[in-house]
């Protein structure tokens, strides 16, 4: 090798020594594990190279030289003994291991054999993105200097909470102790039930997940309904019990409640500390031991990938990620989206390592992302099958099950002037979350806006304050709604996700409304509460099953619109954080349901109407009509704030009017006086009030919250 080469490695070697140029601003390289090549370097690179070796000694003439490396599809480079080199390396202040992660963040060609693709997937708060950043970090991914907590969580919010709730792919090179380079593709997955949709595509694109339990709690909800979720999908699970540093974890309570309730066989469990960095080398040593590598008998066959999620681009347009299931796709492809059969040319094609890496072809069992100047969000859509335009596939992928939205809300923007920002926000938001739906509706209160359909609370709540945070936009929202099916007296049925909808009663024979089989796993000595809650919602008990360690799996099936209030929040508060849930749509029962309208100042406002249950119609009502009280503007005149079922007041409150002393700026004197300014002052009031039964008084968009928090003071 000759110098200029040798000093664009970065690292010589002086006197045995490794030493790095104080003008290289990289991690340093051993010239022994990476060398480069000055083919299509540039001459300011060239230059660089040189200063680099003049800020160095002479190289010593016990040197050996390094092989060269070949093109970006190259494989990991060899040591001086034919094999890879060592993990391990008694070279100072541990620069082997900053050469390796320089080295492992490129892209590098496997046979398929060599490929693992994998998820992590666990109950909320167990450690799924923390261990994701212990792998990316010990596998080079991600240097020390660019780590950083929740690496692959890019959204604000994300940060902000704690939760991950986008899915999110990375690529990783290991070499494993048998000697063999491998590609490890990561996918990190969210842990709330609001979010299971993200977790079922996950699984779709992988071969193997690890099961991630916490220690210090063993089996929770999400870690059974994740894991049935793996084994519907025939994954090898692999399961890991983290948290093993701290003083509360029970590993042996922890393995038996897998092994009882879950099936697993917990004999290749791994045991990890994702904060302390503990168990990483074995965790990936476990993917590579049990996860199976991806199929590759259709490594001849017409291109078939298939789409698992995708991203906006302001500028690039639509960025597609996929699996490659049968084929292979290159930079410059013509391909066709089967579900629509448009066609598109690959502008450019790369992995996410985890940054965007660009390559020139992937083959069978990887995972990628594609450009093609797609400029409508309605074209890639999640679930959808690549293939070639010229040699297409016969059939597609099975895809994914049409997503259903779970809860319905108004999404109104505050400024009609805003409508046409909140369409176009909406578009690109549905494109990188596939369980969003949303359909144009117009209210006489609000004007224009989207009724927008949800899979949980925790759902609505992130896409309203991504619609603000990241687009800029003043939102007003309507009380949650489920889906109702109403039985008219003509013998239709009818689907019903809005109150305003509702026919009028006289033409209702029944109404059926969804019901959830929910389970929730708590401590012993949170039964009761629980159990209380439960039946106070209109809760039926089911079962009653127990855990290892004094922990209860309460059974019970409730009424969807029970759940969509706060029955997250009074779980959390009655089993002081401890207790856990996860719930499914069941099927849909008969119930005596009532629609309950708000009327301010005679006036019905149509966005505060709710469907509620006739036996807890007037304690909402009442609740709605007290906090009103304290919202609504007093104005010139008295205001009734009513609750109505039909014609019926159920609730009321009346907001009293201003008052103003006419008479102050009067003295003794004739009373007649005083009694023509009272009587002005009446009639006034009077004409005041007229006007705003045609007008209506304006409502503030802080009342249209108080909705959403009325069953909480039942």
């Amino acid at each position: 090798m000759d110098r200029d080469s040798m000093a664009f490695g970065v690292c010589v070697s002086v006197n045995g020594t490794t030493k790095a140029s104080p003008w290289c601003n990289e991690a340093p390289l051993c010239v022994g594990q990476r060398s480069s090549t000055l083919q299509g370097i540039t001459r300011r690179e060239r230059w660089r190279a040189a200063r680099c070796l003049r800020a160095a000694a002479p190289l010593s003439p016990s040197s050996s030289p390094s092989p060269k490396t070949t093109n970006a599809a190259a494989t990991t480079p060899v040591g001086s003994n034919g094999a890879p080199p060592s993990r391990r390396s008694d070279v100072p202040g541990g620069r082997a291991q900053e050469a390796e992660a320089a080295a492992s963040n490129r892209y590098v060609q496997v046979p398929p054999s060599h490929i693992r693709n994998f998820c992590i997937t666990a109950h909320v708060d167990a450690g799924k993105s923390t261990l994701a950043d212990r792998l990316l970090e010990r596998t080079g991914a991600v240097s020390a200097r660019e780590m950083k907590a929740q690496y692959l969580d890019s959204l604000d919010l994300e940060r902000e909470r704690g939760i991950t709730v986008k899915l999110q792919a990375a690529r990783m090179n290991y070499v494993a102790q048998d000697g063999q380079q491998y590609v490890l593709n990561l996918i990190d997955t969210p842990g709330h039930v609001d979010f299971a949709y993200e977790v079922s595509r996950s699984l779709q694109a992988c071969e193997g997940a690890l099961l991630l339990v916490d220690a210090t709690k063993g089996v929770e909800a999400q870690t059974l309904a994740n894991a049935y979720l793996a084994i519907e999908n025939n994954l090898e699970i692999v399961p890991v019990l983290n948290k093993i540093d701290l003083p509360a974890a029970n590993l042996d309570m922890a393995a038996e409640d897998v092994q009882n309730v879950i099936g697993l066989d917990m004999s290749n469990a791994v045991r990890t500390s994702a904060k302390m960095g503990i168990g990483i080398e074995e965790t990936l040593e476990a993917v590579v031991r049990y996860v199976p590598p991806p199929d590759a008998s259709g490594a001849a066959k017409p291109l078939r990938a298939l789409i698992f999620d995708s991203a906006y681009d302001e500028y690039r347009g639509v960025v597609v990620f996929f699996r490659v299931v049968d084929g292979r796709v290159c930079r410059g492809d013509r391909i066709r989206f089967m579900a629509n059969g448009k066609e598109y040319v690959v502008d450019e094609l790369g992995v996410r390592s985890p940054k965007p890496l660009s390559v020139d072809e992937l083959g069978v069992g990887e995972v990628g992302y594609l450009l093609a100047s797609i400029k409508t969000v309605a074209d890639a859509r999640v679930g959808d099958t690549i293939t070639m335009a010229r040699t297409p596939a016969t059939t597609p992928l099975p895809g994914y099950k049409e997503v259903k939205p779970m809860v319905f809300s108004g999404v109104f923007p505050a400024n009609a002037d805003q409508y046409a920002q909140l369409k176009d926000a909406l578009e690109k938001l549905k494109l990188n979350d596939a369980a969003l739906q949303y359909e144009s509706e117009s209210s006489p209160a609000l004007g224009f806006g989207f009724r927008c359909g949800f899979l949980g609370l925790l759902h609505l709540d992130v896409v309203i304050e991504r619609l603000e945070s990241e687009y800029g936009l003043q939102l007003i929202t309507t009380a949650p709604s489920v889906l109702y099916r109403v039985h008219t007296t003509k013998g239709e049925v009818r689907p019903i996700d809005n109150p305003t909808h509702l026919p009028p009663l006289t033409r209702i024979e029944r109404i059926e409304e969804p019901y959830t089989r929910i389970e929730m796993v708590t401590p012993a000595e949170y039964v009761g509460p629980l159990m209380e809650l439960a039946q106070h919602r209109r809760g039926e008990f089911r079962d009653m099953r127990y855990l290892a360690d004094h922990r209860t799996v309460l059974v019970y099936e409730m009424p969807l619109s029970e759940m969509v209030s706060d029955f997250f929040d009074q779980l959390k508060s009655r089993s002081k954080g401890y207790a856990g849930l996860d719930y499914r749509l069941a099927d849909y029962r008969t119930s005596q349901l009532v629609k309950l309208d708000v009327a301010i100042h005679g006036e019905v406002v149509d966005a505060m109407s709710v469907i509620c249950h006739r036996d807890s119609a007037q304690a909402i009502g009442r609740s709605l009509c007290t906090r009103l009280l304290d919202m609504i503007p007093r104005q010139q005149f008295k205001v009734a704030i009513q609750a109505r079922i039909g014609a019926k007041v159920i609730a009321a409150e009346h907001l009293s009017a201003l008052r103003k002393d006419v008479t102050a700026k009067l003295y003794g004197g004739d009373v007649t006086r005083k009694k023509k300014l009272l009587e002005k002052q009446k009639r006034g009031k009077k004409l005041a009030a007229e006007r705003a039964l045609s007008s209506g008084i304006r409502v503030p968009a802080e009342a249209y919250r108080a909705i959403l928090t009325a069953k909480r003071d039942e």
